[in-house]
């Protein structure tokens, strides 16, 4: 477990892919995550949490959570509360936003109008970040607090446990090629796009990335990471190239 600070907030993100709220939700909450709040927040993976993450479920129940919810069905605070108790706070990006122009397109990737409203709401999610952590003082165990993008030891679970609370079919899975193998990996599609939309390269900084993202929703036998890795930016740059055409 790597060494971090223990006072933290989670962020529970909406995981609907029908409507592009849930875009900019989720992408707010990696932008939070990468660059506004780093060292105060981890994120609580809500397929996860929802098929029975015991290290997810443990940390909602402990420290301060934020829901980032699209719209007003509040699948991720109704989700979070059902099985670890009541959020601190909520976020409605459709109320967030309202009054602006939301682009269908929007559910698939960001474009640039897209993205600055992503980090409209990101910057609401930073301000009550700070508020939260001004009034707690809870604390935990760290093995309680579970992984983020920035963190060295991915939780896993096996593709077939996860579910999602906003698509009732799952995360769609994708296939690539990973060293002669055909893998299905859950929630590829929409982590790549993301990475995109966030301007990454594909680099080895990225690559990396894309793995630790991965992980959280797959679970990658020991010993394979390096393949995975090298199939992931693959996947990516090929993303990169028909997207610059």
């Amino acid at each position: 477990m790597p060494d971090i600070p223990r006072k933290k907030v989670g962020i529970v993100s909406c995981s609907g892919e029908e409507i592009p709220e849930g875009t900019i939700s989720r992408i707010a909450t990696r932008l939070v995550l990468e660059k506004l709040r780093p060292e105060d927040t981890v994120t609580i993976c809500l397929p996860l949490f929802l098929a029975g993450g015991q290290e997810e479920r443990a940390f909602a129940r402990s420290y301060p959570t934020i829901a980032v919810d699209g719209c007003p069905k509040l699948c991720a605070k109704h989700g979070t509360e059902r099985h670890s108790g009541q959020v601190t706070d909520v976020i409605v990006v459709s109320e967030l936003l309202n009054g602006q122009e939301i682009k269908p397109g929007w559910r698939r990737s960001l474009d640039g109008q897209g993205m600055r409203l992503a980090e409209q709401v990101a910057e609401a999610i930073a301000g009550r970040v700070d508020s939260i952590l001004k009034a707690t003082h809870k604390e935990v165990e760290p093995d309680l607090i579970p992984v983020t993008i920035q963190d060295k030891a991915p939780l896993s679970r096996p593709a077939q446990e996860q579910t999602c609370a906003c698509t009732a079919q799952g995360l769609p899975v994708m296939r690539i090629d990973v060293g002669g193998v055909s893998v299905g990996l859950a929630g590829l599609t929409a982590i790549l796009e993301q990475a995109y939309a966030l301007g990454k390269k594909p680099d080895q900084v990225t690559k990396t990335q894309l793995l630790e993202t991965v992980k959280v929703y797959n679970y990658i036998p020991a010993g394979t990471e390096a393949e995975y890795a090298e199939a992931l930016l693959r996947e990516y740059a090929a993303l990169c190239r028909r997207k610059e055409r």
